[in-house]
């Protein structure tokens, strides 16, 4: 019975040593092979699933798409500054508001501004005097009493008094006084119709002259949203696309499924320094009221190349100072292929030379292919004929036959 219970130990012992054996891994697959300048993958190669390919298509319009960014219409926007010094005594007007030319946004209590009253006030009463004087002389004149001279001397001053009234009405005029007296309240008016879009202001602030200098907001900002300006920075390719008067394409993140077309009104004639773009102005209708000012944005604009062929962007590669592709020759073979760049977009290229409509083109994994040329390559000694294996083996007598053939 012991024996028995010993051999049935001993044969579950071996049959868990071998369950515990590992399995023998797979055999790897053969290396990639350069012959000449081409990478030529073994059938069945796991890199060959990842390497995706895409035919060059023939020269076609390209949609090119471009940052942008809504502001407001500055022909249609009025920012408005306290002229002078004062107390904000009352505020008629809130941002939503809308409003028409003359419509007082505020009134501030300001006795810089009743200097002014003032001065016209004064002017007033002189050219008053003036005209009395001027009167009196005309009369003494024509009953023989007095001389020519002191009767223009009298015309020349009314003249003068007459000139002053008109300045200082015109100055007291201009920041909103509609009465002779002298009240000190300065009206902040608007001038254009349209909607509060700004107020930086509150009940009783002071305001003084070094408040109101560059880089400070206004106290008011008036726009007509109806319309707005769009920015867009335009790469330097793109120069002699969107010149006064082209069409684009307005594509808002926001407001998905819309689109809204717009002009282009005005293009810099330089490229800005900091972001190498060139600043281009485009309008756009708003009657609905849907773009908001400083909305990002996408403009896009129709571009039609030149000759060539087009091609996935993810396709071009920078190799020293020259930019190639990756075309298969044919299934699982690859060979570099330098090219000229007619045009060149965040997601398409248009090639001028070097490839033809219809060949085929890597585009997806293309670093892992070039790293496997590199590494073949130098493998290879810069021995352009010969055949050598990814793990640097020499290379074969058939393959130095090949090459020589």
């Amino acid at each position: 019975m012991n024996r028995s219970i010993l051999v049935l130990l001993v044969t579950a012992a071996l049959g868990l040593a071998a369950c515990r054996d590992e399995p023998r891994s797979a055999p790897e697959p053969a290396a990639p092979t350069l012959q000449g300048r081409t990478v030529v993958y073994p059938d069945h190669h796991p890199q060959l699933a990842q390497l995706g390919v895409t035919p060059a298509a023939p020269a076609r319009t390209l949609t090119v798409e471009l940052p942008a960014r809504l502001v407001w219409n500055e022909d249609r926007t009025q920012r408005i500054f306290a002229a002078f010094a004062g107390r904000v005594a009352k505020i008629s007007a809130d941002v939503g508001q809308p409003v028409k030319p003359g419509t007082v946004l505020a009134q501030l209590a300001s006795p810089d501004f009743g200097v002014a009253q003032a001065d016209t006030a004064k002017a007033q009463v002189d050219a008053q005097l003036a005209r009395k004087s001027l009167a009196r002389q005309r009369e003494l004149f024509e009953a023989g009493v007095t001389a020519r001279k002191e009767l223009e001397q009298a015309e020349a001053d009314a003249a003068r008094a007459q000139a002053e009234v008109q300045r200082a009405e015109a100055r007291t005029r201009l920041y909103g006084a509609r009465t002779g007296g002298v009240d000190q309240r300065l009206a902040l008016v608007s001038g254009i119709a349209g909607v509060v879009v700004e107020r930086n202001l509150t009940p009783g602030q002071e305001l003084r002259p070094d408040q109101m200098g560059p880089g400070v907001p206004p106290l008011f900002v008036v726009s007509d949203p109806s319309s707005l300006w769009v920015q867009i920075d335009a790469r330097e390719t793109e120069a002699g696309t969107l010149r006064p008067g082209a069409a684009f394409e307005l594509v808002v993140p926001t407001l998905p499924g819309e689109k809204f077309e717009g002009k282009v009104i005005a293009a810099a004639d330089f490229i800005d320094a900091a972001t190498r773009t060139i600043k281009v102005r485009g309008l756009i209708a708003n009657p609905d009221r849907k773009l908001k000012a400083e909305m990002l944005a996408t403009a896009r604009v129709e571009r039609t190349p030149g000759a060539g062929v087009v091609v996935p962007a993810s396709a071009v590669l920078l190799r020293d100072t020259r930019q190639s592709v990756f075309v298969q020759v044919r299934p699982g073979a690859y060979e570099p292929r330098d090219i000229a760049i007619g045009w060149q977009g965040p997601k398409e290229v248009l090639v001028s030379r070097g490839l033809e409509a219809g060949e085929l083109v890597v585009t997806g994994n293309t670093l892992l292919l070039a790293r496997q040329y590199a590494l073949l390559r130098d493998a290879a000694g810069n021995e352009p004929a010969a055949a050598v294996s990814a793990a640097g083996a020499p290379p074969s007598p058939s393959g130095d036959k090949a090459a020589a053939k």
